[in-house]
């Protein structure tokens, strides 16, 4: 398994972005699909963002955030922008063995312990 650590999150104000980063450890990182979920308090984990031999967006997000990777450094990213208090949340990255990104979470086998993102009005 790959063990992932997010950073990036913080408190911003609507209207602003941030860009979250997940520092991967472990080999072939670039084997892995890769995603971007999000939970808030009482609610259930929700799909953002995937890479793998695809990318793809939750409806929510599209437009607003772009995944990205750079296997040189293990690392994959979500540039976040435009940002509302809805997207008030812990972000969490996720790395899947299949080639493939998936909305599903279960597809996915490592997690990361999640950054904080605040967004004021």
């Amino acid at each position: 398994q790959v063990q992932l650590v997010e950073s990036g999150g913080g408190l911003v104000q609507a209207g602003g972005s941030l860009r979250l980063s997940c520092a991967a450890s472990g080999r072939s990182f670039s084997s892995y699909a890769m995603g971007w979920f999000r939970q808030a308090p009482g609610k259930e984990r929700d799909f953002l963002a995937g890479v793998g031999g695809n990318i793809i967006y939750a409806d929510s997000v599209k437009g607003r955030f772009t995944i990205s990777r750079d296997n040189a450094k293990n690392t994959v990213y979500l540039q976040m922008n435009s940002l509302k208090p809805e997207d008030t949340a812990v972000y969490y990255c996720a790395a899947s063995r299949g080639r493939f990104a998936s909305r599903r979470y279960h597809e996915y086998d490592s997690w990361g312990q999640g950054t904080q993102v605040t967004v004021s009005s």
